[in-house]
């Protein structure tokens, strides 16, 4: 190891240079979409001769050089570019190189797909760069070290957790989770509007389920638990039985919150099966009892547009018994008992606004998250007729809806109830506009499938400068 470690120190240096000039993304550009580069490099700049180790070489000789040559150099471009791409969350590779060539291949299932694969093979990059302290914020009574967080919909079924944190999150959230497993709605179902960098989904809850889903949760806590156990050693006898009680045990006993992370939380997503009682709040007492003990924050989603009849839970009468009952479910688990949050849509009336806020503050939830996507369709699109399908829009077309429905919900909770904004969030600004209006924390999404892996930090980069002598929570409400 000794000796690896001055060759990765070394490609590092030298990939950061190379990016900071701007040669790299140029280099990449030319060769990926003008072929005429390659033909000016190998002929008109005489690289053949270059490499001639005489005028009377061989044709065979020059060859062999040439190919060599070839190889040699293609390994160490590759390698330069496995380090920037590995090793540095901020690389332009992600945008310029990476989505780009993920978009004219896959199409917008396929690419998710590939993202979550990666994140879960540990091929996606990692921000290596402490956040600052003027990011940190407490929530829950838990102090997270940055309020970027991760929207449901990406890891619908907890496979790449650890990857997603190592983008840089504070807070992670996994789902929408069903009881049983289900396929969703037929494909195609996720249509990306490329003028106006916004996606349209109806998936329509797919997921492995809850038993799935809480293997993969268990056997994460249970390798954490056998790894800490190990530098631990008078506390490894405690896991040898494997039990899940003792791998929460020593957890929590070791101070680190169900994310595994220090200063991180992992939220999970519950939603209801299609074919469930559409009054029925079942499917998440269910998901709260089996998942909840995973979990930093519950969120129950009452307002995906993709499954029939799932926004009518918000109405008045209905909403007040789900959250009653939702509470007293969390309640009964073992502390640390996970937060409460409910999801609600962008698509509120007034008066249904204001009978949310009534119901949520009579029952002690924790905390919204607004908003999911909206079934309305902005007049500013300009993606032609994908405009059309159905589903949930969901982007910066998003932006003026959500916002605005946060800025009625902080008035009508008067500040007493955390408030978490989602909703076309793709800069700094977007998130100092949401903690303005009331947003403790903001979750982003669409931005990553059309900005890359570098996007939490750039924009945790933008906010130190934008946020200059305050700190975040200072901002928090201040409109």
């Amino acid at each position: 190891m000794s000796f690896f470690r001055p060759s990765i120190n070394y490609y590092t240096s030298v990939s950061r240079h190379v990016r900071n000039s701007n040669i790299l993304s140029t280099l990449l550009y030319n060769k990926l979409y003008n072929p005429i580069f390659i033909h000016n490099v190998l002929i008109k700049s005489n690289f053949p001769k270059f490499i001639s180790s005489s005028s009377s070489s061989s044709s065979l000789q020059r060859t062999k050089k040439f190919r060599n040559f070839i190889f040699g150099t293609t390994g160490i471009i590759g390698g330069i570019l496995f380090l920037e791409y590995y090793f540095d969350s901020r690389s332009l590779i992600h945008k310029y190189v990476i989505l780009p060539i993920l978009t004219t291949v896959t199409d917008a299932e396929k690419s998710h797909k590939f993202a979550v694969w990666a994140g879960k093979w540990k091929l996606t990059p990692k921000d290596r760069i402490p956040d600052d302290d003027k990011l940190a914020v407490t929530v829950f009574g838990k102090k997270i070290t940055n309020p970027i967080c991760l929207a449901a919909g990406f890891d619908k079924n907890g496979e790449a957790i650890d990857a997603l944190f190592d983008l840089g999150f504070g807070y992670v959230e996994i789902g929408s989770v069903t009881p049983e497993p289900q396929p969703g709605n037929p494909k195609p179902r996720v249509f990306r509007l490329t003028h106006d960098k916004a996606i349209i989904n109806r998936y329509g809850f797919n997921s492995d389920g809850h038993k799935m889903v809480e293997i993969r949760l268990r056997d994460r806590l249970r390798r954490f638990v056998l790894h800490k156990a190990r530098l631990l050693q008078e506390t490894f006898s405690l896991i040898k039985s494997s039990s899940l009680d003792d791998s929460l045990l020593l957890s929590d006993s070791l101070g680190i919150n169900r994310s595994l992370k220090e200063g991180k939380l992992l939220a999970i997503n519950l939603g209801k099966n299609k074919w469930s009682d559409p009054n029925s709040v079942d499917d998440y007492i269910k998901g709260i009892k089996r998942l909840g003990c995973y979990a930093d924050i519950l969120v129950i989603n009452v307002s995906s547009p993709n499954t029939p009849g799932l926004r009518d839970l918000q109405r008045k009468e209905i909403f007040q018994k789900l959250l009653n009952e939702v509470v007293i479910a969390r309640n009964e688990l073992s502390n640390p008992r996970p937060a409460l949050l409910v999801k609600i849509a962008p698509d509120l009336s007034d008066k249904e606004l204001s009978d949310i806020a009534d119901a949520v503050i009579r029952s002690n939830v924790d905390g919204i998250i607004v908003s999911n996507t909206t079934i309305s369709r902005p007049e500013t699109l300009q993606s032609g007729g994908l405009i059309n399908e159905i589903g949930g829009l969901s982007g910066p077309p998003l932006k003026p809806l959500a916002l605005n429905t946060l800025q009625k919900m902080y008035k009508l909770t008067k500040g007493k109830i955390t408030l978490i904004g989602c909703g076309g969030i793709s800069n700094a600004k977007d998130a100092l506009e949401y903690a303005k209006a009331g947003a403790t924390l903001v979750q982003l999404y669409t931005s990553l499938s059309y900005d890359g892996a570098g996007k939490v930090r750039e924009i945790k980069d933008e906010l130190i400068k934008d946020l200059k002598d305050q700190k975040w929570s200072d901002i928090i409400g201040n409109e």
